[in-house]
């Protein structure tokens, strides 16, 4: 869904997580000693007015019935960068 509605520059991870909702299958980490549960974490980056269509998106496909859908954080990033230009990719300033 949020690459037809045109976000494509989206990073999927696993990894083990613990928070307030323990998954009925969870079980302590052989790795961390901390962790209980396998998560996947999405990470993407937006400009600012596609903030809210894209938490609708998400919010609209991960929703389940059970508990521990996850929690979605908005934090600002000032600028990026291509690598192999050392160029700004910034296409809008919003200040």
């Amino acid at each position: 869904s949020l690459r037809d509605a045109g976000f494509e520059s989206v990073t999927l991870s696993k990894g083990e997580g613990t928070g307030a909702h323990k998954d009925s299958g969870a079980s302590p980490s052989l790795d961390f000693h901390f962790t209980d549960s396998p998560i996947v974490k999405l990470e993407l980056v937006c400009q600012n007015e596609e903030t809210d269509k894209a938490i609708q998106l998400i919010c609209g496909k991960a929703q389940t019935p059970e508990p521990g859908d996850g929690i979605i954080y908005v934090s600002e990033i000032d600028d990026a960068y291509r690598i192999k230009t050392g160029k700004s990719i910034k296409r809008f300033d919003m200040k």
